[in-house]
């Protein structure tokens, strides 16, 4: 029989659904926190094939999940094509910012087959260890980041990016070009090395109007799509175009992907009624509540359940475990689904 993920992603409505939680290998965990300090810095961790393998397996251990996500960032993308990154401490990742055609110029995509092996090795790895779990490859959205190599860093408006997109749209529109062909190649790759699905991470769609929403999520997230389904018939694509709002009915239709993930802010019962009933919906516990435990987090983990129910659904957060959530406090909700 197919892994229960599989099968919600084939449109199957599993129930108890299949789970697992974004950032599941993270700060929180006490066994993280020590492979962490033995790394030395972040990219070295995502390109230690040893120690990115036991983190992402830490979270299966303890809790038993339905998937594993590959341990890595979605920043490895503009790091592998020669942008210079690095994770300042208490500031975020950094990156020279892309302003210009020169900036353009500069990113070269024959570096993308050396630079992402060593993540590839990890996938390998991990598609004869996770057992009946799901392996998970992932990339993040060509938006999202598009969004960090122009900007250079985090932010909350994302200024330069959405003035790039109205004021030199041809520019823009070269760089999401370029970013989703080698993302097809990034995530097709990791197939090939045994990722079972793969996740498109948009964190940034919400930000835009409706007209650039459609250009630089929807229609580079479709051509992600297509392209894995031409290369690897089967295997299913989640998308997760955070912050969507009115417009996560009209991803989930034109984009062709088997999953579409919810963020906190998005109420179920209006997703279950946007998101065709082929498509699981993946998702959206607040973070925040899964730190409050308790009352709440029974409440609200029922809430979700109950607004799901009946039609493909994976169970997750709608975003990822933050460092101060208990341990515990995640064993509670998975015990808690694992029996509705």
């Amino acid at each position: 029989m197919a892994k229960k993920l599989l099968r919600a992603l084939a449109g199957e409505a599993v129930w108890p659904p299949p789970m697992w939680l974004m950032r599941q290998a993270g700060r929180y965990l006490p066994e993280y926190r020590e492979v962490r300090a033995q790394a030395g810095g972040f990219i070295d961790l995502c390109t230690n094939p040893p120690l990115a393998t036991e983190v992402t397996l830490q979270p299966l251990r303890r809790y038993g999940f339905d998937a594993a996500i590959l341990f890595s960032d979605i920043l490895m993308l503009p790091w592998a094509l020669g942008q210079g990154l690095r994770f300042a401490e208490g500031e975020g990742p950094q990156l020279p910012p892309i302003r210009d055609e020169a900036g353009l110029a500069a990113l070269d995509p024959a570096r993308l087959p050396g630079a992402i092996e060593p993540i590839l090795e990890t996938v390998r790895r991990l598609s004869t260890t996770v057992g009946d779990a799901t392996l998970i490859g992932f990339a993040g959205s060509p938006f999202t980041v598009a969004c960090y190599m122009v900007q250079g860093s985090g932010s909350k408006e994302w200024d330069q990016v959405r003035l790039m997109a109205w004021c030199n749209p041809d520019l823009f529109t070269r760089l999401i070009n370029l970013v989703t062909e080698q993302t097809i190649i990034y995530l097709s790759a990791q197939i090939d090395a045994g990722a079972e699905a793969v996740m498109l991470f948009d964190s940034w769609a919400g930000v835009l109007a409706p007209s650039l929403f459609r250009a630089h999520v929807i229609a580079p997230s479709a051509r992600i799509a297509a392209a894995i389904r031409t290369r690897h018939p089967g295997v299913p694509v989640i998308g997760f175009p955070r912050q969507a709002g009115s417009m996560l009915g009209e991803f989930a239709r034109a984009t062709g992907v088997q999953g579409v993930g919810i963020d906190t802010s998005a109420d179920p019962v209006v997703a279950a009624r946007e998101v065709p009933a082929h498509v699981a919906i993946q998702g959206n516990l607040d973070p925040l509540v899964l730190v409050a435990g308790g009352e709440a987090l029974a409440r609200e983990t029922d809430a979700v359940l109950a607004a799901l129910r009946g039609r493909p659904f994976i169970f997750n957060l709608g975003h990822g475990i933050v460092p101060q959530t208990s341990p515990e406090h995640v064993a509670e909700l998975v015990a808690r689904v694992r029996a509705a």
